[in-house]
């Protein structure tokens, strides 16, 4: 078998897919790419038993279809060095032997028979379907990710969960300290359906999906989930178990408003927290008519720090205490320039939204407080 294909463009679809293998797999194969060739071009798979991605590259040239595996490192490191060119691949398909012929030379290493590469379950015939835009679909993985746990005794909250509703469909994250609800309002559906994506698998998306104009169609049922995007699939094993109910942790009579530059809070709260007590990370915000306050001290070290800013606030002085790792992630998800904080007493959570909604979506993150001390 000889077929021919562009250096960078072999290079670059490697590189995104090697992200799927781990470091230790529960079959040697898996440390492998699955090269397979058919009707002039290669679709090459990775996998970690779990997460599948394969994806396609259009072939020069190729002389007759078939597959093999090649470890990854060993393709990886053959390739990566090499500037834009022609690679020539010919490969035994009785012994495995496989030679790359390049501009200025030549490598040969073994190969391995593909038969040995698990094959993919089929999805069930009940798959429900639905078509988004690649943009959206990474800007909601990328505004929810960072809200998930990693707690081995709840693992639904180690995944952003995909809640088809008849008026939209709700991204949700949530590790019970601060909780992400992106709610896309062109999706929707009668019939209730829901999963709950864990997080390799949707920074696999983010990653491959990055900057592209396309839409990927999702398909899921219980227990997995497909994604299609030009040139390739993503498939998933989902976290099985049930979703909180986010919407009743979420405040709906917070009645003190507080709007503010999100870089200039952004900047004071990563200003004053590395004088915060290193346990708690505990930011105190002072709330009065015009300016918002930020105070943190750790009293082991004798530390403390104190920034006034300006703002617009309308409601009773307030106190409360919140998490400045915490926050600080929530104020970096967002991109408007503005953010609007709701808030009721120093005991409920806070509800943080940009001042400017994008197209089709409502964006709400909320952050419990920290108990604060006289």
């Amino acid at each position: 078998m000889r077929f021919t294909l562009s250096s960078t463009a072999l290079s670059s679809r490697l590189q995104t897919l090697a992200k799927v293998i781990n470091s230790k797999n529960s079959l040697a194969i898996l440390e492998s790419f699955l090269f397979r060739v058919h009707d002039g071009k290669v679709t090459i798979t990775a996998s970690d038993s779990e997460n599948r991605m394969t994806m396609e590259l259009p072939l020069d040239e190729s002389d007759t279809d078939g597959e093999f595996a090649i470890p990854n490192r060993t393709i990886l490191d053959a390739v990566k060095e090499l500037p834009e060119q022609p690679l020539t691949f010919e490969v035994n398909p009785e012994t495995y032997e496989v030679a790359i012929e390049y501009q200025n030379g030549r490598y040969n290493f073994s190969a391995q028979n593909a038969e040995e590469y698990p094959q993919k379950a089929p999805i069930a015939d009940d798959a429900k379907t639905i078509t988004i835009s690649a943009k959206v679909l990474c800007d909601n993985i990328a505004r929810t990710i960072f809200a998930t746990d990693n707690n081995e005794i709840r693992p639904v909250m180690n995944g952003i969960y995909f809640d088809l509703l008849p008026d939209c469909l709700a991204f949700v994250a949530s590790d019970g300290h601060k909780l992400v609800r992106c709610r896309y309002t062109a999706i929707k559906s009668e019939e209730h359906a829901s999963f709950i994506l864990p997080k390799k698998p949707a920074m696999l998306l983010r990653t491959v999906l990055d900057k592209s104009e396309d839409d990927v169609t999702i398909k899921f049922s219980t227990g997995s989930a497909e994604f299609y995007f030009p040139n390739g699939t993503l498939s998933s094993t989902l976290i099985e178990g049930a979703f909180p109910n986010y919407n009743s942790a979420i405040p709906t009579d917070n009645t003190n408003e507080l709007i503010i530059d999100r870089k200039a809070l952004l900047g004071a709260i990563r200003r004053v927290l590395p004088f915060a007590s290193m346990s708690s990370q505990l930011i105190r915000f002072r709330l009065d008519s015009g300016s918002l306050e930020l105070t943190s001290e750790d009293l082991d070290f004798a530390t403390s720090a104190k920034e006034d800013i300006v703002c617009s606030y309308s409601g009773t002085p307030l106190q409360i205490g919140f998490r400045g790792d915490f926050f600080s992630e929530i104020l970096n998800s967002i991109t408007t320039d503005d953010i609007k904080m709701l808030l009721g007493d120093p005991s409920r959570a806070g509800i943080i939204l940009p001042t400017e909604q994008p197209e089709n979506e409502d964006i709400l993150m909320l952050i419990m407080p920290l108990l604060l001390s006289e």
